[in-house]
């Protein structure tokens, strides 16, 4: 018995006819005379995972009547499927644990706007919408370094709160340990740094100094901006990628 599987390892090997551990989370429940069918998410890759449970398996009552958002890890057996949509399925054989949720858990099969999962942002990975952003974001990340990687820059890792205001061009987000009391100015001399400091606007700074050590260098991380714009083109915080390379002849 190997450990549990991810859904894109079983998708991927195809491990007909082995028995496999699993677990993840309850899309839909399809409850049947003598069996139930599952949908099963573990976030491991988009795709869901069809399990079937006949009334044999011991805690079958519990398992058919879980709600959408409900944990579930099961021992199954792969096989391939006779029915549409999916070319293999899980015969769960053993049910390991049940992680039950309650009925108004706010994910349920009916479409979800953003601006709902703003007010449930625990959860946003476990939406198709969301899930596909952090892949696509996660692939990005990967060949953004590899670019660089693979042309010998250094990856560098500058300051994100900061005592420069390194372009001078837009409002800072201050950084500050003190409570600040209506109507007097703070003191920063007082403060956890002693001076005023700010989230970084840009490490195009830090990774100059360093481009003069180390030659070729790169930034990418989180910077901030504190304009006050809702346009579709401002972000309050945002990750930017910055080369620097010495001896550069552009």
């Amino acid at each position: 018995m190997e450990a549990i599987q991810s859904i894109k390892t079983i998708f991927s090997d195809r491990p007909i006819d082995r028995e496999v551990e699993i677990g993840g989370w309850i899309r839909s429940v399809r409850k049947k005379k003598a069996f139930s069918f599952l949908v099963l998410s573990d976030g491991s890759c988009a795709k869901n995972l069809q399990c079937i449970i006949d009334t044999s398996v011991e805690r079958y009552e519990e398992v058919a009547n879980l709600l959408t958002g409900a944990s579930l890890r099961a021992l199954g057996k792969v096989v391939a499927s006779q029915g549409q949509g999916q070319d293999l399925e899980i015969h769960i054989t053993k049910v390991l644990d049940v992680g039950p949720c309650p009925d108004d858990y706010p994910l349920q099969k009916k479409e979800t706007s953003p601006e709902f999962l703003r007010e449930n942002a625990h959860l946003r990975g476990r939406t198709n919408m969301f899930g596909a952003i952090f892949r696509i974001r996660n692939t990005l990340s990967y060949e953004t370094h590899r670019f660089f990687q693979e042309r010998g820059f250094l990856y560098a890792h500058t300051p994100i709160i900061t005592g420069v205001d390194a372009e001078g061009a837009g409002e800072m987000f201050r950084v500050t340990a003190l409570n600040p009391t209506e109507g007097k100015k703070l003191n920063y001399e007082q403060d956890y740094f002693g001076k005023e400091t700010s989230l970084t606007v840009t490490g195009q700074l830090g990774a100059e100094c360093l481009a003069i050590g180390l030659s070729k260098v790169y930034t990418f991380g989180p910077t901030f901006r504190a304009e006050n714009s809702n346009t579709a083109r401002h972000l309050s915080e945002f990750w930017m990628i910055e080369p620097e390379v010495a001896y550069a002849d552009l």
